[in-house]
Formats: C-alpha cells, structure tokens, sequence
C-alpha cells in the first residue's frame, strides 16, 4: 500500500524548470532517502510534498487522499529542518507541547505524547531545559521529538544531520534507524551524504536536474547504477571510469581502450551489445583484487603505484590505467609502496557498462 504518491510533479520558478513531471511513490512504512547534488531538487520535492511550495503541475497523494493544494498543518505530516528552529524562551517540555496546545488537545494527552517522545529519543532528563543549554544533538533530538508528538503516519526529514559534527552525525543516525524500526512510520528523508542514504534507506532516489536517475535498494544502486552519473556520484572514492569500446570475438565480447583488450565474460549485459559502440568501463576500487587473488580473477594487469592513502580500516592507492586515473580500496594491512609496480585483478562481473553516447546502462 502506498503512503505518499506524487504524480507527473512540476515546479516552475518562473522560465526555470526546477522538477520535471516527477512521479514517485513511497510505500506505507518505507524509508525513502531523496539523494543528489545540491541544486537537484531533493529538498524542493521535499517542500511540495510538505506543502511549504505550491506545485505547478501534478499531485501530491498521502494516505489515498489529494492534498496537493492542503496547508501543511492538513497534510497529516511531521517535519524535521535542517535547523533545529527551536523557540529559545521555550525550555524543551514546552518546545514539544506548543503545536499541541496551540491545536487545543487536552492537557493529559499532550502529557502523554511529550512523555513518549521523550522516552523514545532518551531526552526526558533535558525537558526542564532551555534550547540554549543543549548540545547540538540534543537539540536535533528535540527538533525530531517535535514532529514525533503529532502521531502523524508519514514523516519528512531535510538534511537533519548536516549541522553536525562527524561522530554525532554518526551516533544520531544509528539513532534514526532505530527509531524507524520501532515506530515503523513512513519517513521521507534529504541528504547529499551517500553514507547516510546508504545506511539508511530501504530504497533511494537519485535526483539529478529535477529528475530521479534511479529508485532502488541501497545494493541495487551500488551493485548496478542505471546510468554513468549514478555510478559516479555513489561510492568513495568513486567508480574507476575507462572509455573504449565493444568488440566481439567469435562468442566473447571484448572491452577495448588503446593498447589494452580485455574479456567481458561473466558480464551481464542490460540491454543487446553492438560491435564497435563506444562504452565506458566502470569498476569500483574495492572490486580490484591484489596478491593471491589475481589468479583467480578474469581480468589481469600491472599497475604503477602514485599514491598511497593510509584510510585507518582500509588503504586507497591511485594509480594510472587506460589513461585516466584508477584507485584501489584494499586492506590496511596489505604492504605498497609508491613506485612500486601492482599486479591486480578484477571480475567483469563486477563491472558497469556504459554508453558514452547518452550515460546508460549497457
């Protein structure tokens, strides 16, 4: 069953297109992440769905009822903003209550809801406080607590975690996830940050220029991007890129790029490969494999060693292949130097294929 449906959305900012006859829909229960660079339009599709920015065209659906043009506060949503917009005369019981009290409901329930948004985010030792004499994550909390006490069935996060620091970033999103499973609520979440998307998501969409790129599981977006800008903007470091082009050789297809020819047996080819079409070889820096491994994979090279990138966990090294750049992801405990010369191995398997002519998947 779906929760939120929109339906052939438009924005128009006067002659300039901001989303483009957008359709998506989030089923009841999901956690969908809205991931892109900024300028894509992640947070506005956020603000229509919200109801904060009138659509030019098209609808906006949750819980099988239109709402395209209801006032936010009849949309039946909670919102969370990148700001923790926290009235600061207010200590935080009150910061939670005030919609409450504000829209009449009885004294005993707005207790009720404070106090089981302040068990569920641990914040119940902080009600008594001001916004002033809290931390940044404790703040953020509060600002989650205030859309948690509407008991409202579909909830919109912009960009939450971005104002703070790593570690907190980190802690808040483990506390994010499992907030989600408890309550099991349909949460529509902005980020530009991939770790957070990834981690997560149970599907994310991709926006580039007002459009989704792609919708699909963490792993599916990973493991198989529909085009050559998914496959670049996730990972990191990014998708190893060589250009090139198909050649077949009796039952066998082959990538070639100047001097170097290798198989593609193993790949599977998303749409009927073309002798001679110009494509892009794409392979992730943790797919190449180095030491005993490279006996067993299907593709084999040398590599000159440029750069090596201690990571803690895992080391990245920068090299050179097909004439562009090409990076490796491999065990912190495996020993290169620079300078040094790399075989390594990878799987065509594991690799992306696509058409230089528009960016799709081959």
């Amino acid at each position: 069953m779906s929760s939120v449906v929109v339906n052939d959305l438009s924005l128009n900012f006067g002659s300039i297109e901001v989303l483009k006859s957008l359709n998506l829909e989030v089923a009841e229960g999901e956690f969908l992440v809205l991931l892109g660079p900024s300028g894509c339009g992640k947070s506005t599709l956020l603000n229509c769905i919200a109801g904060l920015l009138d659509v030019s065209a098209g609808q906006v659906i949750i819980n099988n009822r239109n709402v395209t043009w209801e006032e936010p506060k009849d949309r039946g949503i909670g919102m969370v903003f990148q700001s923790y917009a926290l009235y600061p005369q207010m200590t935080v019981e009150k910061n939670l209550s005030f919609g409450l009290r504000v829209a009449g409901l009885p004294k005993a329930e707005i207790r009720q809801r404070v106090d089981r948004a302040a068990e569920i985010l641990q914040i119940g030792a902080l009600l008594k406080r001001k916004p002033g004499a809290l931390s940044g994550g404790q703040r953020q909390r509060v600002a989650i607590g205030r859309a948690l006490v509407r008991d409202v069935d579909v909830f919109l996060f912009d960009e939450p975690l971005s104002n703070l620091d790593a570690k907190l970033r980190t802690d808040l999103r483990v506390e994010l996830k499992r907030l989600h499973q408890r309550l099991g609520n349909t949460m529509i979440y902005v980020t530009h940050d991939q770790i957070e998307a990834l981690t997560l998501a149970d599907r994310i969409a991709i926006m580039k220029d007002g459009l989704i790129q792609q919708l699909d599981t963490p792993l599916g977006i990973y493991n198989k991007p529909d085009n050559r800008f998914v496959a670049g903007f996730i990972g990191s470091p990014s998708m190893n890129f060589m250009q090139g082009k198909l050649v077949q050789s009796g039952d066998q297809w082959l990538f070639s790029s100047g001097d170097l020819t290798f198989t593609l047996q193993g790949y599977e080819f998303s749409q009927r490969p073309q002798q001679g079409t110009p494509v892009e070889f794409g392979i992730r820096p943790e797919h190449i494999v180095i030491g005993d491994g490279v006996a067993s994979q299907s593709i084999q090279t040398t590599l000159d060693i440029e750069l090596v990138e201690p990571m803690g966990a895992d080391t990245v090294v920068w090299s050179n292949l097909a004439g562009g750049s090409f990076t490796l992801r491999v065990d912190s405990e495996a020993v290169i130097e620079q300078k040094q010369q790399l075989p390594v191995g990878f799987s065509a398997s594991r690799a992306s294929l696509f058409s230089i002519a528009d960016g799709t998947r081959i």
